[in-house]
């Protein structure tokens, strides 16, 4: 195998090989002429690429080998987490897939390839983290510099020792070490191979306030994810949601004080919507100056 490996490699850097198509090709030839039954997955090629490579040879065969490249065009490879299974605090949304009952993050069916990975890890974000970094080396993208986002539903409503542990050990999964507490985990990775650039929270507009907002500031968050949903609190009524159009206007406006950037999630066709309804939303979110 080592000579198919030792063959495409030799044929991408001579040109011979340009294309994805053209890859796969070559691969189905070299594994006829030598009967081998099993097609190499390019993960493989990159596990046999040698250590004599230069830096501009590697790139290029890394930039046909790697997996959806577009996943790390931008030199940042994203990272998500998931915290474990726990009740939002206003109950239960009427959309809501997930939850305690299912074993499954808050707002999420547990399908979801991040679900699915942190169920396997038990939830643990130590283990996720290496997890996924191993997964991404392995098909070739770079994980010098990682954005988190921490996902699974209320984040700023769990116990404050569950948030800090939890941020800590996203931390200690990209120092590849433990460290005793978050400060110097965050030290730590300054220097780290894997380098935390990013990192997202996810949470609700009425759990965004000035005291929620200053300590996941304290965590390294740069961003947050909002549940709005929509624009309309009738339609936040009827889908339990528990907060109000006024909460959003709040929570916005607190979080971009504060230099954190803001991601709405929102939702078209709730029952009870029109699509005029949704197209006023949108108008909204990016025209109203609240």
């Amino acid at each position: 195998m080592e000579n198919v490996y030792d063959k495409i490699i030799k044929k991408i850097l001579l040109g011979e090989i340009k294309t994805k198509q053209e890859l796969h090709r070559e691969k189905i030839k070299l594994c006829k002429e030598k009967g081998i039954k099993k097609i190499p997955p390019d993960s493989e090629i990159i596990k046999n690429l040698p250590d004599t490579l230069a830096d501009g040879e590697k790139e290029i065969l890394l930039s046909l080998l790697r997996k959806k490249p577009v996943r790390s065009l931008s030199g940042v490879t994203v990272v998500a987490v998931m915290t474990s299974p726990a009740d939002c605090p206003h109950g239960r949304c009427v959309p809501c897939p997930g939850g305690v009952k299912r074993n499954t993050p808050q707002s999420y069916t547990g399908h979801e390839p991040a679900a699915m990975r942190a169920a396997m890890h038990n939830f643990d974000p130590y283990k996720q983290t290496r997890s996924r970094i191993d997964q991404l080396k392995t098909v070739g993208h770079p994980v010098d510099k990682i954005d988190f986002i921490v996902m699974g539903g209320t984040f700023t409503a769990r116990d404050p020792f569950y948030q800090e542990w939890f941020i800590k050990r996203c931390f200690d999964g990209l120092n590849g070490s433990h460290s005793r507490d978050l400060k110097e985990a965050q030290k730590k990775n300054e220097t780290a191979e894997s380098r935390c650039i990013g990192l997202t929270i996810e949470t609700r507009p009425d759990w965004c306030r000035i005291q929620h907002i200053d300590k996941i500031l304290e965590f390294g968050a740069t961003r947050i994810e909002l549940g709005v949903q929509t624009t309309f609190d009738s339609l936040l009524y009827k889908m339990k949601r528990g907060h109000t159009v006024t909460d959003t206007i709040l929570a916005t406006k607190l979080a971009k004080d504060a230099g954190l950037k803001v991601c709405y999630h929102m939702m078209p066709g709730l029952p009870g919507s029109t699509m005029d309804m949704d197209k006023e939303s949108f108008r909204t979110i990016f025209e109203d100056p609240r």
